[in-house]
């Protein structure tokens, strides 16, 4: 079906194509003559060794990142404590848990670096680690404060060295604060930070901010024209409590127009107004409202929308190629920022909790680096219908950019606040037409701390190229080996550590096949599925197999009164012959061998996966269940099932050990 409002079939492509297949296409591609591989490797070791001779007392993120990378103790229980205490109810809960994980690192003894930031930091929370670390006395000065102002001080002291840490991935707390500390001569995008809103309220209360932000950055925005004009990004999961794809219809109707009013507003001030990317389960339906937006008759002739596309969505270059398509259909130019991607933990859990048969994402970082590029070369060969933004923070890639681009002129590379800093510095001091936007995330702690644990997650890695670029004990060699060199030389495309949804559980047992509700295919074929399913059942008790009688009455569903079908209540005859029957099965199945009851688990367990329509009908139909929980209660028996048969087979295998 046509979007009525662009005449474009809607966006499909593969959700979790495998990823051999993908590594395939893109190495091919990927390929340049010595001269131009000679080049890109002098310019990215140039950035590099620039990068390396700024990497102490700059006082930025990225000399944080390196003092406690991922690799450490001292890292992880940093992420852990900063994504945890958003989470704790309650005083002597964040004492016990402020205890636990400080005791993990030493904070003051084993930094070296010289960085405002780093200092700052391990000092506020080593002091907080010695007065709480069980069993050592404070010594001096520290014992005195710990008598004076107590450990709820501590906890404070602790929060507190979150919150510096944290307020330098952030320009300001609000938009205002913000737009005062932007520097003149950078172009910014600015990011009202905030989790997917839950509430009408919620949303609400985002639209407002978007709003108001978008008011403040067009009165101070200057007299530059597009694309050098200062922008906002909006995530429309933020505007809609229920931004889903089983809520595809609520969406269309109640955020279309959401949108359309705050894409009006930066269309008045000619500001950049960029979609946000989300999680790959929301893609479709993200495209289908930004093709409903673009359809606005209002918005004509506007070349400040854009939106966002993730590199480690393995759909990445499909929707390139839509993008493409929707700005030749409504005529104008389109703006796209690439990035590599922000959610991959949280993808890799949903794809293995849903059962999926891949991810939909890349499981190597290598691939995501390799597709990356791949979107390069699309996007520069989309201007001037597209203007590429290129968001990194590395030194081959900008080197790899520029060099496919032919020099750094009609695009803009694009930095988060904070990082990068003395890579950019270093290059557009040497090219003075390559342009740099600073993406500025703006909000308060409570906000900054979720920030906070994902920029960690992206970058403390230490298979991010902000964790080693300013480590001198990392050869620039290893840095620039490409993405295709590093696959060839692992041998494999996807990681062998982390294996498919579907294998998860193995060898012990497989996982129970899911259901993808924002793979629009998938979804619309499950649906259609169901309604052949659904046409009035009757029901009568079963006893070895046969069907009884019994009075029989009408059953409805409670979400309507729609009749769903009969059912014939036992007798207390028919409840007598149950027990009988239920009696000798039950002598039956203790006198079978465990291996035969591993088996018909397994057959119970396959006879629930065939007959997946029928029985999430009547969960909906009868039950008055949501598709979703509808989904997770067919899933949970299937799992039961093959659980209980592994466990059966693992006590047969323990009887039979020596």
């Amino acid at each position: 079906m046509e979007s009525a409002a662009t005449g474009l079939v809607p966006f499909r492509a593969p959700y979790a194509s495998p990823d051999e297949t993908l590594a395939a296409a893109l190495i091919a591609e990927a390929g340049r003559d010595p001269a131009a591989q000679a080049r890109v490797d002098a310019r990215a070791r140039h950035l590099v060794e620039a990068i390396r001779a700024r990497a102490t007392g700059f006082g930025g993120v990225e000399d944080f990142l390196h003092a406690y990378s991922l690799s450490t103790k001292e890292g992880l229980a940093l992420m852990v404590l900063a994504e945890a205490l958003l989470r704790v109810p309650d005083a002597a809960t964040a004492d016990r848990l402020i205890e636990d994980k400080l005791a993990a690192g030493h904070w003051a003894g084993d930094v070296k670096s010289g960085a405002v930031l780093v200092s700052a930091s391990a000092w506020t929370l080593g002091i907080a680690a010695r007065v709480i670390h069980p069993g050592e006395t404070p010594q001096g000065i520290l014992d005195a404060i710990v008598r004076r102002i107590g450990r709820p001080a501590m906890r404070a002291a602790t929060r507190q060295a979150m919150r510096l840490i944290g307020s330098h991935f952030v320009l300001g707390q609000t938009i205002e604060e913000a737009l005062a500390r932007a520097h003149a001569d950078f172009r910014y995008s600015f990011d009202m930070l905030g989790e997917g809103a839950r509430t009408a309220a919620d949303a609400t209360k985002y639209f407002e901010a978007y709003a108001d932000a978008i008011v403040a950055i067009g009165a101070s925005a200057g007299n530059a024209a597009l694309p050098g004009r200062p922008g906002i990004s909006v995530k429309l999961s933020a505007l809609h409590p229920r931004y889903e794809a089983i809520s595809r219809q609520r969406v269309l109707g109640e955020l279309v127009p959401r949108v359309v009013e705050l894409a009006q507003l930066a269309q008045t001030r000619d500001l950049q107004f960029t979609i946000d990317a989300e999680e790959a389960d929301r893609l479709e339906l993200s495209l289908e409202v930004i093709a409903a937006v673009l359809g606005d008759a209002a918005l004509a002739n506007w070349d400040g929308f854009g939106l966002a596309v993730q590199a480690y969505q393995k759909r990445a270059l499909a929707v390139i190629d839509w993008i493409k398509d929707v700005a030749a259909a409504t005529g104008r130019r389109l703006t796209v920022r690439l990035v590599k991607g922000a959610y991959w933990d949280s993808e890799i859990k949903r794809a293995q909790e849903r059962g999926l048969p891949d991810y939909p994402m890349f499981t190597r970082k290598a691939m995501t680096d390799l597709c990356y590029m791949a979107c390069v070369k699309k996007l520069l060969a989309a201007r001037p219908t597209l203007f590429p933004q290129f968001a990194t923070h590395n030194a081959l890639t900008v080197a790899s950019i520029i060099e496919d681009a032919g020099g750094a002129a009609g695009f803009e590379f694009q930095r988060l606040h904070g990082m990068g800093e003395a890579l950019y510095e270093t290059l557009l001091g040497e090219l003075p037409e390559a342009v740099c936007r600073i993406y500025a995330p703006v909000g308060g702690h409570r906000d900054l701390l979720a920030y906070l644990v994902r920029r960690l997650l992206e970058n403390g890695a230490n298979s991010s190229f902000v964790s080693v670029a300013a480590d001198p004990r990392v050869p620039i060699a290893q840095i620039l080996r490409r993405p295709e060199r590093r696959i060839a030389d692992a041998g494999v495309a996807r990681n062998r550590n982390i294996p498919l949804p579907r294998d998860l559980y193995m060898p012990e047992r497989r996982n129970s096949v899911g259901v993808e509700f924002g793979e629009r295919a998938g979804l619309e074929a499950l649906l259609a599925d169901i309604r052949a399913a659904s046409p009035p059942a009757a029901v009568a008790p079963l006893i070895d197999g046969l069907a009884r009688g019994g009075a029989e009455r009408e059953v409805r569903s409670p979400i309507d009164g729609r009749p769903v079908g009969t059912v014939r209540d036992a007798d207390a005859t028919t409840a007598a012959a149950a027990m009988a029957a239920a009696a000798a099965g039950f002598a039956s199945w203790q006198a079978a061998p465990c291996v035969e009851r591993a088996r018909l688990l397994e057959r119970a367990a396959a006879r629930l996966e065939a007959d997946r329509a029928l029985l999430l009908a009547l969960l909906q139909n009868e039950g008055g269940k949501t598709l979703d929980d509808a989904v997770a209660e067919w899933r949970e028996a299937i799992d039961y099932c093959l659980y209980y048969a592994a466990q059966a087979r693992r006590a047969l295998a323990d009887q039979a050990m020596p």
